[in-house]
């Protein structure tokens, strides 16, 4: 099976990019686009590569944001294709980040080559935003880039991310926003002591349980129209020294909250804090906020021209989602600019045997190609 978007997609899946290594898959990149008038530019921030890279000098930005790093493999013995050789078996193209988001990328980079050949003067820039940091701490990707764009005084208008949003089939969904999310560190001090002795101790356990079991009680709000109601959940719990016979003097609690467009990060720390107080706990808490939420609402060009390129290759229309984690939409959105997600079947990512259908590539960037069409038309009539 010899198809543009596939063999760009195996040559990249064969560079064992595992995060934040890129391992030559920007330099590919950029020896592709480059030919069609790029300025394109390596920045590397700590140990991370990205590549920025845009053509035009008139109208709106439009970029392709997407990374060439991947989660580590696991076991490669269990995998029944050799994880970076993007084998090709019965039609599935099998490899890690075939799906996430090597696939996506390719489809990207053909996608403009079609389209640049029938439209060499666009009325809106192009533009490419490629990072190795996005499944790891995403602290010198994205965010940075988009830090550094904002010293240049340069804007994006209008981004797709090219995360794998389809659920059974391809592009029966994309995504117009994702939830925020926050992470507290919590630990309540009490007083080590004997378990004999429990009058001359103060076990946090005890102390904390109400507190905790309120806690995860909270109805942070009712989600709207376009997010489901935010969530809290509790991932690590610790206290302890090992032995049974020592009250602990400490508890250290983590907890996660995925919050829509209806709560606040001051509202959840305000909320927090007040109940903390109520419950006379001692403690001290340390927030992390790995992303606000973000939508994209249809009153600009972008969900129009996704739903109808997809319908016009498919017959079908994408459903509109905002579920799932967070992506480095998150970076992007803030600014202003409309962003969607739109990509291949998430049902292998990050899995052993990761794969994707062949085929969905070749028909993903034929989407992509029609959405910058319609962009085009939009472009030329606001200009």
């Amino acid at each position: 099976m010899s198809d543009a978007t596939i063999d760009l997609a195996r040559e990249l899946i064969r560079r064992p990019s595992i995060t934040p290594d890129d391992r030559g898959c920007q330099p590919l990149i950029a020896e592709r686009i480059a030919p069609l008038g790029f300025a394109i530019q390596a920045l590397r921030f700590e140990e991370v590569d990205n590549l920025w890279a845009v053509q035009g000098k008139r109208g709106p930005l439009f970029v392709f944001a997407g990374h060439t790093d991947v989660v580590p493999t696991g076991d490669e013995t269990l995998w029944s294709h050799l994880p970076f050789a993007a084998d090709i078996h019965k039609g599935k193209l099998y490899g890690r980040g075939a799906a996430d988001m090597k696939g996506s990328v390719a489809a990207m980079v053909t996608a403009v080559e079609r389209f640049l050949a029938r439209q060499p003067e666009p009325s809106f820039r192009l533009g490419f935003l490629i990072t190795s940091d996005e499944e790891g701490p995403a602290r010198h990707g994205t965010k940075r880039v988009m830090q550094w764009l904002r010293e240049k005084g340069q804007k994006i208008d209008w981004c797709l991310v090219g995360e794998p949003s389809s659920r059974e089939r391809l592009c029966d969904e994309y995504k117009i926003g994702r939830r925020g999310s926050i992470t507290a560190d919590l630990v309540i001090e009490g007083r080590q002591g004997h378990v004999a002795y429990p009058h001359l101790a103060d076990n946090p356990v005890h102390r904390a349980a109400p507190f905790l079991d309120e806690l995860v009680g909270i109805e942070w709000d009712q989600g709207n129209a376009h997010f489901p109601p935010s969530t809290l959940q509790i991932a690590n719990i610790h206290a302890g020294t090992g032995a049974n016979n020592v009250i602990p003097g400490t508890l250290a609690v983590q907890f996660n909250l995925r919050f829509n467009t209806e709560t606040s990060v001051e509202a959840i720390e305000e909320r927090v804090d007040k109940l903390l107080q109520r419950h006379g706990l001692t403690a001290r808490i340390s927030w992390h906020l790995s992303g606000e939420p973000f939508l994209t609402r249809d009153d600009g060009p972008m969900v129009g021209a996704v739903e109808e390129a997809v319908e016009a290759e498919l017959g079908t229309r994408p459903k509109p989602s905002t579920a799932g984690g967070t992506s480095d939409g998150r970076f992007i959105a803030p600014t202003g600019a409309q962003v969607i997600e739109l990509g291949p079947l998430n049902a292998t990512i990050h899995q052993i045997d990761e794969h994707v259908d062949a085929a969905d590539l070749t028909t993903l960037s034929r989407i992509y190609e029609r959405m910058l069409d319609r962009l085009e038309s939009e472009a030329r009539k606001a200009g």
